[in-house]
């Protein structure tokens, strides 16, 4: 190979070492990317999921007062 006498094989290494970093770091941050937007489309069944919890919940808060009531009733 021949190069210009200003460039040096330290400069080739650094330039493809730098490349080949750059194209790590965009493929991880290509896999978080994937990663939150699996995420974000979990969350409306989540959501969703969370508020019959709340319902059964505040049934089952009522059915206690209720409950109660008739046992001081008693």
């Amino acid at each position: 190979m021949k190069f210009d006498s200003r460039i040096t094989y330290a400069l080739l290494l650094a330039l493809f070492l730098e490349t080949a970093g750059g194209l790590i770091w965009t493929g991880r941050a290509a896999a978080r990317l994937d990663a939150v937007e699996r995420a974000v489309q979990t969350q409306p069944e989540v959501a969703e999921r969370l508020a019959r919890l709340e319902a059964q919940v505040a049934d089952a808060q009522h059915s206690l007062t209720r409950i109660e009531r008739k046992l001081d009733q008693r």
